[in-house]
């Protein structure tokens, strides 16, 4: 950090700290609300009521992206870890995008093969006020819930990293390993001011052998907790633009060749395509272990989709059953944008789609872009992959003792149920730390049902306040049985 950058920092910190000053409320960068004889408690059960605060103040600070304004978000987590006496610092992204770290130290000498990253962002997607029954960047509670944009996405994690790092040093915990607090920029956008910016600036900052970070969820069925999937695998983000083009002319004289109508022949085509199923070692690992818990119906189909005589048959049934097991064991395919058109009466010269494409680790997006076209079969239309598509990163082991741990812990606080390895369908930070050997694992610890699940990057997300104090409680053990050393 250079001398600029300090006294940025320091003067930022110091005006987060003077709470009801009206630099701060300018800024809207709300004050840590007060939980009384809290502070002083270094009990788990007493951080995850801090750490509640916490969150319902990161959720007034909008940090949707575009544009993100991240900034804002980091000068109140630093303003938190400051008064700790922990040490924060500000890496500065673009204008007005910043990641904040943090490093508790178990040594004079770091070993970054054996430290601990503790990993959540400061972005979260948009919002349509219009379609949330409170508001978005409110954190208010209601019916035992917290609403607000980036509730379970990702600010839920990033409180609760926050309460582990902080209950590590109020209670002077004896590290084995350095313990490191990354808030990164730009994870939902994943462009210029996002983790491979913050790595190729500031890697030496927050190198790591471990880390955990969002990914995997702990899944409630009828009300109970029916396993835990810890993320080790994610698939592949890309972006695949559909163009077509005709003639432009006046709408009252319709042409065959009218891009709209071979843009929505060609959408109607991709939309119902299916790509072949093609089991991961991690994905066939999970659904071994969820056979089990099913009934034994949807069991039997799930135990038959790898075998020669009714395999198809029975990939069909379980991709039926569950969008999240469909888009595990094959590339996906979903138009998410449409854009034509300058006036009613004009027929335009161009029309446009976005696909957004997953693509399991290891498959080709040329070799599905091909297959696409061959099934558009119209030269008025063309498939462009776009820039900033992601690379797929190797696995993370499933037999480190960070994974154990993981698993053992996880399945002990939530009543025995079982822990599996879990391929992401969506895309997490993960995936660029583990290009950089980093043996990086997903566990958002709050227990969630469908319902909550859905509202992710929906209206009215929310988390269960009960279910984030246990997964306070629980990640706090996680890391306090990896990283600090019992006499």
């Amino acid at each position: 950090m250079n001398r600029n950058r300090a006294v940025q920092v320091i003067a930022g910190t110091a005006v987060l700290l003077m709470a009801g000053s009206s630099p701060v409320a300018a800024q809207g960068i709300p004050q840590p609300t007060p939980v009384s004889a809290v502070s002083a408690s270094p009990e788990p059960v007493s951080m995850a009521r801090e750490a509640s605060s916490w969150l319902a103040d990161l959720i007034k600070i909008n940090t949707s992206n575009p544009p993100g304004n991240e900034n804002l978000a980091a000068m109140f987590v630093s303003g938190l870890l400051q008064k700790e006496g922990i040490k924060a610092e500000i890496l500065d992204l673009a204008p007005g995008r910043s990641a904040v770290v943090a490093r508790l130290r178990s040594s004079v000498v770091p070993d970054p093969s054996k430290a601990l990253l503790l990993v959540a962002h400061l972005d979260v997607v948009p919002v349509d006020k219009a379609r949330w029954t409170v508001d978005p960047f409110s954190g208010v509670i209601r019916d035992g819930y917290m609403y607000g944009r980036g509730a379970i996405d990702d600010k839920g994690m990033l409180a609760a990293n926050l309460a582990v790092f902080i209950h590590l040093k109020r209670t002077n915990a004896h590290l084995n390993r350095d313990v490191i607090f990354l808030a990164t920029a730009d994870e939902e956008g994943s462009g210029d001011a996002s983790i491979r910016t913050l790595i190729a600036k500031y890697w030496d900052k927050f190198a790591a052998g471990f880390a955990i970070n969002e990914g995997g969820n702990v899944f409630m069925k009828n009300g109970k907790v029916q396993y835990i999937g810890v993320q080790a695998s994610e698939k592949v983000s890309a972006n695949v633009a559909v163009i077509a083009r005709g003639t432009s002319g006046h709408a009252s004289q319709p042409t065959k060749d009218n891009p709209v109508v071979h843009l929505a022949a060609a959408i109607a085509k991709i939309g119902t395509y299916s790509a072949p199923v093609h089991f991961t070692a991690i994905v066939r690992r999970y659904f071994e272990g969820i056979a089990p818990l099913e009934d034994d119906e949807i069991a039997k189909w799930i135990r038959s989709m790898d075998t020669p005589d009714r395999g198809e048959h029975a990939q069909r049934v379980v991709s039926d059953v569950s969008p999240l097991w469909n888009a595990m064991m094959r590339d996906t395919i979903a138009p998410t944008i449409l854009s034509a058109g300058v006036a009613n009466n004009v027929i335009p010269a161009e029309a446009r789609a976005n696909l957004n494409v997953r693509l399991l680790p290891g498959d080709s997006i040329s070799t599905l872009v091909s297959d696409l076209s061959k099934l558009v079969n119209d030269p008025a239309v063309r498939l462009e992959v776009q820039p900033n598509a992601g690379l797929a990163a190797p696995p993370s082991s499933l037999e480190s003792d960070f994974y154990n741990l993981i698993c053992r812990v996880a399945s002990r606080e939530f009543g025995g149920a079982p822990a599996l390895p879990f391929q992401s369908t969506w895309l997490t930070d993960s995936a660029q730390l583990r290009l950089h050997n980093v043996q990086a694992y997903g566990l958002v610890p709050f227990p969630l049902s469908q319902e909550d699940l859905r509202r992710m990057h929906g209206d009215d997300e929310r988390i269960p306040m009960a279910s984030f104090d246990k997964g306070v409680d629980v990640l706090t053990k996680i890391v306090t049985e990896f990283a600090v050393t019992r006499y």
